[in-house]
């Protein structure tokens, strides 16, 4: 494995759900903070990089997508390497890559130089450091998995609220290419959190087993991307939700600030509302992570998730009616709730259709799917726009598209996943009753010809047919609530 200790989640290893986990948690939201706040904070030195080389708003807005398209796009070269090598290695080279980027932007003499260095290499060191994060999060954490979930997507309101005004100080004190090398060095801190991503090992054997011949055949090699999640009817319905979802979730932040200005408010009152959607999403996300984890709730963590996405797209259709800067702030506060509930869930309800070993395979090619969306969204948004003149129809199709993919994940989940757990209990309860069968007549047989003791063969088969049914049974009772 090139050296690298390689954490795949080895058979036999718990989660401790805690000790060393809640480092990594602490890793996983400041990554996630970094990943999804940095694209926007970018966008405070735009009127600067205008000014320096002459170009439009839209040239500037490139730098955001294509960091964005990196983010989302590069999902299956993350899983490759993080299956070749291991996560920790992986997110400190990815947190290198972040870092060398923005110091490299610091020296750009044209606006081509900013989209390689921000986009291209800042976008892949923090692709690099938020696929590998998750999946180590998923590892270190089982029970308490939808509370570290809703914790670590915290990171991301929470650093928009920290690098936005940060941002702002740096270009105002050391201009925008002192703002870009400070932003450089303070992504170094990727590294610092790759560093927590420490593998789990199963635990040591006793001397006397380990000197006792080797029983178990070696496993088959873990494939570098996994293409069979595919065959997973609950990964296929996830992935197509999630990316009709995607076209749409992300537009109410974009525009609600213009929305705000052409009602005539002035920008710092405008401004104040993402400010407050953000505040409300801080607490948002926790909340939702402990409601996910309750014991009632959990197994239905996807019906949970489809309420959050209609909750989310409801607001956006309401939303669009607010004439009045009141009506923007009601809709900041009922949107907070909402796109915080969906981005505690989001990765949760993955990791429980396909578990832990697929995970990193999974969460890469949704990503790859999502990348399209991202890209198709806001500039969609932008020509509806400019068509119609009117932010009313940009929040009604927000709001269409969001409902639609919770439609979409709670049918597909109803008709295919609970119907497809019934046929395989019905299955198994064949199997139960034919083995039981078996066994009561190979006993009759043995009354009627006076043997004493059955054919050890056959009697052997007789009981492994059973416990063979009954353990597929228990898998099918468990399996059944963690699909989806």
């Amino acid at each position: 494995m090139g050296g690298a200790v390689v954490d795949d989640g080895p058979p036999g290893v718990k989660a401790p759900d805690g000790g060393w986990g809640w480092a990594v948690l602490a890793g996983c939201f400041v990554i996630t903070g970094f990943s999804y706040a940095f694209p926007k904070a970018v966008s405070v030195f735009f009127k600067e990089l205008i000014r320096e080389f002459d170009v439009g708003y839209s040239d500037t807005a490139w730098i955001s997508s294509i960091l964005l398209a990196m983010l989302y796009g590069t999902g299956p070269l993350c899983s490759v390497l993080v299956n070749r090598f291991g996560c920790r290695p992986v997110m400190m080279v990815g947190g290198l890559f972040a870092s060398l980027g923005m110091v490299l932007a610091s020296f750009a003499t044209s606006i081509i130089h900013i989209y390689l260095c921000i986009g291209v290499i800042t976008g892949l060191g923090l692709a690099l450091n938020f696929q590998p994060s998750l999946i180590m999060l998923n590892r270190y954490f089982s029970e308490k998995r939808p509370l570290a979930n809703g914790l670590a997507a915290a990171g991301s309101p929470v650093a928009l609220c920290c690098l936005s005004p940060l941002g702002q100080i740096l270009q105002y004190q050391y201009g925008w290419r002192g703002g870009f090398l400070i932003l450089g060095g303070i992504l170094l801190n990727c590294c610092a959190c790759g560093a927590l991503m420490r593998p789990l090992f199963p635990p040591k054997k006793p001397q006397y087993l380990e000197e006792s011949p080797p029983t178990a055949a070696v496993g088959k090699k873990k494939k570098l991307l996994d293409f069979s999640v595919f065959k997973d009817r609950g990964f296929v319905i996830y992935t197509l939700a999630a990316s009709i979802m995607v076209l749409g979730l992300f537009v109410p932040p974009v525009f609600v600030v213009s929305y705000a200005k052409t009602l005539g408010y002035e920008d710092t009152k405008s401004s104040l509302l993402l400010t407050i959607l953000g505040f409300v999403d801080m607490f948002a996300r926790p909340a939702s992570g402990l409601i996910a984890g309750m014991k009632w709730v959990r197994p239905r963590t996807v019906y949970l998730f489809s309420f959050a996405m209609i909750f989310n797209g409801c607001t956006d259709l309401i939303g669009s009616q607010a004439n009045n800067y009141g009506g923007l702030v009601v809709f900041c506060i009922f949107f907070g709730i909402s796109y915080g509930m969906v981005g505690a869930l989001q990765f949760e309800v993955l990791m429980s259709i396909v578990g832990t070993e697929k995970f990193s395979s999974a969460i890469g090619l949704v990503l790859l799917m999502e990348a399209f969306a991202v890209l198709v969204g806001p500039p969609g948004a932008g020509r509806l726009l400019d068509a119609t003149h009117q932010y009313m129809y940009v929040f009604l199709l927000a709001g269409c598209e969001v409902t639609l993919s919770a439609f979409v994940i709670a049918i597909g989940n109803f008709f295919c996943i609970s119907r497809k757990k019934k046929d395989l209990e019905a299955e198994v309860e064949m199997a139960v009753t034919a083995s039981e069968k078996e066994g009561l007549n190979f006993g009759v047989e043995g009354e009627e010809d006076h043997v004493g003791e059955a054919e050890p063969k056959e009697k052997g088969k007789v009981l492994k047919a059973t416990e063979e049914a009954m353990i597929v049974k228990e898998m099918g009772d468990n399996g059944g609530e963690d699909a989806l």
